[in-house]
């Protein structure tokens, strides 16, 4: 199987030996590649095309998309070719590197954009004064090359000759080094996992604090200084006094105590913090603060990264217990379904974005109509 060289590209036969063609494999895989396609082009030009699509975290997930888009493009079809022939590769051994070279290093980038993503999400709610939400910067741009860069680190030495042993059998589809096949794991998996895991407990810890720290700032601005002050309205009559306000030109925070910080802004209340902005000249301030796009692209992010375990965890395991244990014997039908089940997840993030984001899903249904 191919991705991160598995050991071997399909079940194959004896040598020589004509092949039993799978149409089941040729129909499920043309169907997991038209998936792909559609869903992850769909993701890409609905942040291209959609204002409210473009933030900083959606970039990320284009760069995610791209990787899917290039699987499918890349590596499924020949991957889909070989199964149906019954697992044997009657292709040339450079085109089979090639393959290997592409898998591994798609496969390894898709990883190190959700790990880039958690970087990203870890520092908006660590020192979100220093962090962009309007447009990509140059931070953004280095992590997301980095994670092309050293995907295609990682990969490059099958590419530059790894595979080729003397005693080489060409109707087989392999990685031929079984200390590569650990090592690339590693980088690939077994690293950046805890990694990204372990930046979004921190990251979800520190939204918690984030949270407490504004629920306790505005309870105590709107009981401070021993007076009683004007409690926020209700989100209709807010909207209605602030039109009335605006039309008599009257709007005056003086005539109502509203706490310091409090702002109305289309009916919506903003609780700026002292100790989260800072002035310089020209006495404008800048506030750091998390909206509530940035809330549910945070939601969405834990589940992508789920769905990506539950669907690579296992073929790694395989993977890398092949490669260790020369003793044991696994299944040809488990590495099928293990295999299988990794490239299923490139079909499955835009499912999740349309499931668990509004925007993506109001212009998902939008192409759909134009289309059908």
């Amino acid at each position: 199987m191919p991705s991160n060289g598995s050991g071997e590209l399909g079940n194959a036969t004896a040598p020589g030996a004509a092949p039993g063609y799978n149409f089941a494999a040729l129909i499920f895989g043309v169907s997991l590649i038209l998936c792909v396609l559609g869903g992850n082009l769909l993701v890409c030009l609905s942040v291209c095309s959609e204002r409210a699509l473009k933030t900083t975290t959606n970039y990320f997930i284009v760069s995610l998309a791209v990787a899917d888009l290039l699987l499918a493009l890349l590596v499924l079809p020949l991957y889909v070719y070989s199964e149906f022939q019954g697992g044997v590769w009657a292709l040339s051994t450079g085109l089979c590197d090639a393959l290997m070279t592409m898998d591994v290093m798609l496969c390894t980038a898709s990883i190190f954009n959700l790990c880039a993503i958690s970087v990203d999400r870890f520092i908006a709610v660590s020192i979100p004064l220093n962090y962009n939400r309007q447009q990509i910067d140059l931070r953004q741009l280095i992590l997301i090359s980095t994670t092309w860069i050293f995907a295609f680190a990682v990969a490059s030495p099958v590419i530059f000759g790894l595979n080729n042993v003397p005693d080489r059998d060409p109707t087989l589809c392999q990685l031929e080094d079984n200390n590569y096949i650990v090592y690339s794991s590693i980088c690939s998996f077994f690293i950046p996992c805890p990694v990204m895991l372990a930046l979004y407990c921190a990251m979800f810890q520190g939204l918690k604090r984030w949270e407490e720290a504004r629920k306790a700032k505005l309870k105590s601005s709107l009981y401070a200084g021993g007076r009683k002050l004007c409690c926020p309205p209700p989100l209709m009559e807010r909207k209605q006094a602030e039109v009335k306000l605006q039309e008599r030109s009257l709007y005056d925070r003086s005539e109502c105590s509203f706490p310091r910080g409090y702002v109305m802004n289309s009916g919506i209340q903003t609780v700026s913090y002292p100790h989260l902005k800072y002035s310089h000249p020209g006495h404008t301030q800048k506030q750091a603060k998390i909206n509530g796009r940035e809330r549910k692209a945070m939601k969405v992010l834990p589940v992508v990264v789920g769905a990506f375990l539950f669907c690579w965890t296992p073929f790694f395991v395989v993977h890398i217990t092949r490669a260790l244990c020369k003793s044991c014997t696994i299944p040809s039908q488990v590495i099928s379904i293990v295999t299988w089940l990794g490239y299923v997840n490139s079909a499955l993030n835009p499912i999740i974005y349309t499931i668990f984001n509004t925007e993506f899903r109001k212009f998902f249904r939008k192409a759909l109509h134009v289309f059908c």
